[in-house]
């Protein structure tokens, strides 16, 4: 079977803030070749994600950490997290028709070389979205960084950055679910409100309005903070690290802040880590796929039950692409942004 397929790729290497004057759109046929064991996937809905834009970098430490984060170059096609539909395979486990997630593309048709995970979903019990969001890389990260990393107590104080974004919105919820005080941070009135409304967080601020984010964190923790989940790094960890009780945890979850900007880094105080002996750790949901069993039977009970809600921002069309990804830089998006780019039928 030979497909059409429009991608999008890099014009240059991003550095600072990305524009959608930085991508472009192309055309290529597709056809796997015959016994390759290839498979071809109409993709239905894509992930756009912040951490993509250090592989879009000319030069970022990450490129060589971990294969997840190596650099795209011009004119590569650009791959992402999502979920498809089968619509030619050379695999005996997979028949035209079946819904998969896994690693796909910035494109309308991703053709999945052997060894590359394809996980079925099923169709019919949940939105096939959530398989792209909730129940998808950041939903795993947002999962194994607070029960693994931060390991959360009944009654504990509980702070989260970037609180109505991907992450930040479900480790929200988890901390709520395991009996937590907690606290988020946003940038406007109306995400705040959602915080504190529709996802029941004890309390949440915009962060925009705070002059001094060490005082503003002494006024929502007067007992200090024992876990922090951190998305945006810089001022605000400093800012953390600074109001945590002794045997903090901090769930290092993404910089955003940093991203597209160099000279901003975080220089939480040292004597603070040493003396209250504050765990800070890193974390990439590769490396917790051994929890995805345990991630998925529970995150989908919570979901039917109604005791978790699917924060969903999306976009439509393959073209949308470029500006959905530019927007998490401004903050536009409530929730997981994704971009649909296919229907389940046709």
């Amino acid at each position: 079977m030979e497909v059409v397929n429009k991608y999008v790729s890099l014009k240059h290497h991003v550095d600072g803030y990305p524009s959608e004057s930085d991508f472009e759109l192309a055309t290529t046929p597709l056809q796997p070749a015959p016994g390759s064991g290839e498979v071809i996937v109409k993709n239905l809905f894509l992930s756009v994600d912040p951490y993509q834009l250090n592989r879009m970098k000319r030069y970022s430490s990450s490129h060589t950490a971990i294969t997840a984060a190596s650099k795209i170059e011009p004119g590569q096609r650009i791959d992402a997290c999502g979920v498809g539909k089968v619509v030619a395979s050379g695999r005996a486990e997979l028949e035209e028709g079946d819904v998969v997630a896994g690693l796909l593309g910035w494109e309308q048709y991703t053709v999945v070389r052997p060894g590359t995970v394809l996980m079925k979903v099923d169709a019919k019990d949940l939105p096939i979205s959530y398989y792209a969001s909730v129940l998808g890389p950041s939903g795993l990260t947002a999962f194994a960084g607070f029960y693994d990393v931060c390991k959360p107590k009944k009654g504990e104080k509980v702070f989260i950055s970037a609180a109505s974004g991907s992450v930040g919105s479900l480790v929200g919820q988890y901390a709520k679910l395991s009996g937590c005080y907690v606290v988020g941070c946003a940038g406007s009135k109306q995400k705040v409100d959602l915080l504190k409304g529709k996802l029941g967080f004890d309390d949440a601020f915009n962060y925009k309005e705070e002059a001094d984010l060490k005082s503003a964190l002494r006024r929502y923790f007067p007992e200090g903070i024992d876990i922090y989940f951190d998305n945006v790094g810089a001022a605000m960890l400093e800012a953390a690290v600074a109001n945590m009780n002794s045997f903090g945890r901090v769930a290092v979850c993404g910089a955003i802040s940093e991203y597209t900007n160099a000279g901003e880094r975080a220089a939480p105080d040292l004597i603070d880590i040493i003396y209250k002996r504050i765990t800070l750790r890193g974390l990439l949901s590769v490396d917790y796929l051994h929890l995805h069993e345990q991630f998925s039977a529970a995150t989908s009970d919570h979901l039917r039950r109604g005791r978790m809600i699917a924060l969903e921002d999306v976009s439509v069309g393959i073209e949308s692409v470029p500006t959905a990804f530019v927007g998490l830089f401004r903050g536009d998006n409530v929730g997981k942004k994704l971009v649909r780019v296919g229907e389940l039928e046709g």
